[in-house]
């Protein structure tokens, strides 16, 4: 089942990017060069950020002849167990920010871009849920702090709401931000899970689904569009 919330995500972000948030973004007043250094920017600012919680992920076990203490492993587990839920709270309050951004710049974009977040972090708790329990957390802790770091997002969209509204000249500039996260989590992140399973068993209902998220894109948006 996550496996295939993987390929759908891919359908949605995607299409949510390229065909909605981004023409929007271009579509305003601001210079179309700013915004590709933006576009630029933010490839690499999400590039950075997955390069540095690469490295700080140490993955140990004992007895692995590099002479750690008893308990170190499950130490580092719940180093990187609460390092998680910082990263997904932040991640969270961020989406917030983008998802009241595309709602101000256009109520439909907003939708779409709802949904791309939503397919994309479905998975990604399900993952998450299951780190925590592999770093020692009980179920309940588990899903309670996974919760907290969900109502993040409400946070970063009753401030983006309030921050950007007094400055709708910087909502291209989020729009774009938020396409470069898109692009870069679908293409970087989502895609090589799916190559791993190269038969053409697997492959085709990855095509048909990511397809799936393309038209459930241009369907929501051409039902609001049509009211």
């Amino acid at each position: 089942m996550v496996e295939r919330l993987v390929s759908l995500s891919v359908g949605i972000m995607l299409s949510t990017s390229l065909l909605h948030a981004l023409p929007e973004a271009f579509e305003s007043q601001a210079e179309p060069h700013t915004l590709f250094a933006v576009l630029l920017g933010g490839l690499l600012a999400f590039f950075l950020l997955e390069k540095t919680a690469i490295l700080r992920h140490s993955h140990h076990h004992e007895d692995d002849g590099h002479g750690h203490h008893h308990g170190h492993d499950k130490k580092e587990a719940g180093k990187a167990g609460w390092m998680i839920l910082v990263g997904d709270g932040l991640h969270n309050f961020t989406d917030g920010i983008l998802i009241a951004a595309a709602f101000l710049a256009d109520p439909h974009l907003g939708l779409v871009t709802g949904l791309a977040i939503i397919a994309h972090e479905i998975p990604q708790e399900i993952g998450d849920f299951i780190v925590l329990l592999n770093a020692g957390f009980s179920r309940t802790r588990a899903y309670v702090y996974n919760l907290i770091c969900s109502l993040m997002a409400v946070a970063g969209g009753v401030l983006g709401y309030f921050m950007l509204e007094r400055g709708m000249q910087w909502i291209p500039f989020v729009l774009v931000f938020a396409s470069s996260g898109f692009i870069y989590i679908a293409v970087s992140d989502l895609m090589p899970q799916m190559q791993r399973r190269a038969t053409l068993r697997e492959t085709i209902p990855q095509v048909i689904l990511i397809a799936a998220g393309v038209l459930i894109v241009l369907a929501l948006t051409h039902q609001a569009h049509a009211h």
